[in-house]
């Protein structure tokens, strides 16, 4: 059964123009392409990424936290109580005062000494803020270096500039050095997410990190279902980016992660401003950051990206394969959530200007 899901899973016409094989795609002429099984390299980096992370929030989040004024409070624990702790656990975090006079019997002791154990126990679940910005830290570090890169790597490049550049020559476009590396970095860095998803703060189902990826499941999540909200967040990431690596659809996909990387990085540093409680500066970085997703988002996503997907590739193939119908599938309604959390920003900054 495995055997025969694989090959069709790898049947030439999901992937390539119709005359195509895989057999076309071994390195000559100085021609180099991507393998799939260079994709497996993702999950080393990704452990040398949390390496990199654990430095940086330690030894440098943690000094600039300080150095904004952030405390590191320390929160009071609970004494060790196994039936409560089991009540907190499997039936309910907010115990009603029937059930508080219950457990008080239960433990031999009074509701008063009850209601203060699960005080501190829900707020043991609260994450710091100085926590909250040592993440805020390492996310912006990476954006703001993926951006940098990314630009540096691109800049060069004449379908940096011209759209139609991405189709000439498809699909044998050699892959450089940059591409694999810029791709490895952004498919590691997921990778990462999902391992520390069980430490790291929980976020609601609506905020925009990291927009390039199929997020149409965030609309069926609810906060209290964020754990695998995010979970299929990041693998759905993971998914369309090794998908358009297995597709040689690297050109246009370095395009998709750096119109996405350039600005969410704004919206990182507003973040740690507003930890930090430095009003006026978070304010004017998000405002920053507001301008950026609009530009990118609702202007050059759609109107560049998108264009280049939907509508180029017929001028080189009369035949379109099915993985342009499953990727522009993908991108409509990552369009579709970007148009989503514009109106949420829309809405914020409207508050922002008329009602101070």
């Amino acid at each position: 059964i495995l055997k025969t899901l694989n090959s069709w899973f790898w049947w030439e016409n999901i992937w390539m123009p119709i005359n195509c094989t895989w057999a076309d795609f071994v390195d000559r002429d100085g021609l180099v392409f991507p393998k799939p099984h260079q994709l497996y390299a993702t999950i080393p980096y990704a452990f040398v990424l949390l390496i990199i992370r654990f430095f940086t929030e330690r030894y440098v989040a943690i000094p600039l936290a300080k150095a904004l004024g952030i405390k590191n409070v320390r929160r009071v624990k609970p004494q060790p109580n196994p039936v409560l702790e089991s009540y907190f656990r499997e039936c309910s975090r907010h115990p009603s005062q029937s059930e508080i006079q219950g457990l008080a019997k239960k433990c031999n002791c009074t509701i008063h000494l009850v209601e203060k154990w699960f005080r501190r126990r829900r707020n043991l679940e609260i994450p710091t803020v100085l926590r909250k910005f040592q993440e805020a830290f390492w996310r912006f570090s990476f954006y703001l270096t993926s951006s940098i890169v990314g630009f540096i790597f691109l800049y060069d490049k004449p379908w940096f500039y011209d759209i139609w550049q991405t189709w000439v020559g498809y699909p044998f476009q050699t892959l450089l050095p940059s591409q694999y590396w810029y791709y490895m970095a952004e498919i590691g860095f997921y990778w990462s997410l999902i391992f520390t998803l069980g430490i790291d703060n929980k976020r609601k189902a609506s905020d925009p990190q990291g927009l390039y990826v199929i997020g149409f499941t965030f609309i069926f999540f609810c906060p209290s279902q964020d754990f695998m909200a995010h979970v299929v967040h990041h693998l759905a990431a993971i998914g369309l980016m090794s998908g358009s690596w297995c597709g040689n659809y690297v050109r246009l996909g370095t395009l998709v992660i750096f119109v996405h990387d350039t600005a969410d990085f704004w919206l990182e540093a507003a973040k740690m401003f507003n930890y930090a409680r430095w009003e006026k500066t978070c304010n004017i970085l998000f405002i920053i950051f507001s301008i950026a997703f609009f530009i990118t988002r609702i202007i050059l996503f759609p109107f560049w990206i998108l264009r280049a997907t939907l509508y180029q590739p017929t001028y080189y193939s009369t035949t379109p394969v099915i993985a342009y119908f499953l990727f522009n599938g993908m991108l409509l309604i990552l369009q579709g959530l970007h148009l989503y959390w514009g109106y949420l920003i829309f809405k914020i900054l409207k508050r922002f200007v008329f009602l101070k």
